[in-house]
């Protein structure tokens, strides 16, 4: 498999999670204490051998592509190895990326450059491991045009995906994008079969049908809307049930495009027995790791009163932090935050350089970069209040804190 390209789509605007995308695109927004959301998929090609990639990014891209050049240029360049960042370039237009595949479609002449036999496509805003090799294996000896990888979801969850029906050899005869009412699974009609937005072309089948497209007037310009409901009427597009590696279970994959799907993904990670196993040493997740000295936790005043113990349970706590006689339950606490003495944070995700202040209370919150929490302020806790001091409210009732949120006194 030494001639597939890997597109990689990082360009979405990622509205629904905002405030954490007001300066960043979605695949740069933090995740997991040490990684951005990108991190995942790059991992996932760099463990299954794919070392040719284009990341192609739109809007906001300025940390996304610095997040690039920090932790991912370890790759060979004279041995064929590169991830190289395509902003958009209007070569065919005046238009900015209309869809996922106008956006292949304008880099057709950067991809031809690499001539390759199989192109793989992967969005970049997707939670999950996945060792890519096995679904590119299946492409290429049935000999498909286009395949696509799936797994099954419960219906209502299928609204917001691409959903297929496919006969019993796998090849695609339906395919649906974020339909009302999904069709079942003919053995369970509570489940339906999602695509999971990873694709592998035909390069010369994938260029004319492009082409093609960006002919239609009325098009969107997007592989599930268009492009995939087109093809199956006369071409060979297969489906792929991704599994496990080595169980053979259905794997972890999370879509993270809103506040609550987000703060559901990093609390998985907090469990005793965790959905999504960052400790896989035989799937490392890389990213940028800046260079700071391990976590801290101190006090230990457990007779005083009130006690003073700095001390974190059931939580991640990224390398640089300090817990300095605070308390974390159940959280992700990146690098180079501060909990300050009798502080206590719960059921939280506090990205970098964070500072929750003495006596503080924080719950329910995703607290962004570079905040600095007064001392006994309350988070979480009071809507009404929260909503005074101009932080967000998602519908989950999750609060998030801005980034470089300022605090009145």
């Amino acid at each position: 498999m030494q001639n597939v390209l890997t597109l990689i789509l990082a360009g979405g605007k990622g509205s629904r999670l905002e405030p954490l995308t007001i300066e960043r695109s979605k695949p740069a927004v933090p995740f997991g204490g040490n990684y951005r959301i990108i991190d995942f998929v790059l991992s996932n090609c760099i463990n299954s051998g794919q070392r040719k990639i284009l990341l192609l990014t739109q809007y906001k891209a300025a940390s996304l592509d610095r997040h690039i050049h920090l932790g991912w240029h370890f790759l060979c360049r004279e041995l064929g190895e590169f991830i190289d960042v395509l902003p958009p370039q209007q070569r065919v237009g005046e238009h900015w990326y209309r869809g996922t595949a106008d956006a292949v479609y304008q880099n057709i002449y950067t991809i031809e450059q690499t001539s390759p036999e199989t192109i793989l496509i992967l969005s970049g805003d997707h939670i999950y491991t996945m060792d890519y090799r096995p679904f590119l294996k299946d492409h290429i000896e049935s000999n498909a045009d286009c395949s696509i990888a799936c797994l099954p979801v419960l219906r209502e969850e299928g609204r917001e995906f691409g959903v297929m029906g496919i006969d019993e050899d796998h090849w695609v005869r339906r395919f649906e994008e974020k339909p009302e009412e999904p069709f079942p699974l003919p053995d369970d009609s509570s489940r339906c079969l999602a695509s999971m937005g990873i694709y592998a072309f035909k390069s010369s089948y994938l260029f004319d049908e492009l082409c093609r497209d960006a002919a239609v007037p009325k098009s969107s310009h997007d592989f599930g809307k268009d492009l995939i409901p087109r093809m199956i009427r006369s071409d060979r597009v297969r489906a792929f049930p991704v599994r496990e590696r080595g169980s053979g279970k259905q794997i972890y994959w999370k879509d993270v495009g809103t506040i609550q799907s987000y703060y559901e993904a990093c609390m998985d990670l907090v469990s005793v027995e965790p959905k999504l196993n960052l400790y896989d040493h035989s799937w490392p997740i890389r990213g940028y790791s800046p260079p700071v000295p391990p976590p801290k936790f101190v006090f230990g005043d457990a007779d005083t009163d009130p006690p003073r113990v700095g001390h974190a349970i059931d939580s991640l706590v990224g390398p640089g932090s300090i817990i300095s006689g605070g308390k974390v339950v159940h959280s992700v606490i990146s690098p180079s935050v501060r909990v300050n003495s009798y502080a206590d944070v719960q059921n939280s995700i506090i990205f970098s350089g964070v500072t929750v202040g003495r006596s503080a209370k924080v719950k329910n919150a995703i607290i962004d970069k570079n905040v600095s929490i007064p001392p006994e302020m309350r988070i979480g806790y009071d809507r009404e209040q929260d909503e005074l001091n101009r932080l967000t409210v998602a519908d989950c009732g999750i609060v998030i804190v801005p980034k470089e949120h300022t605090f009145q006194n």
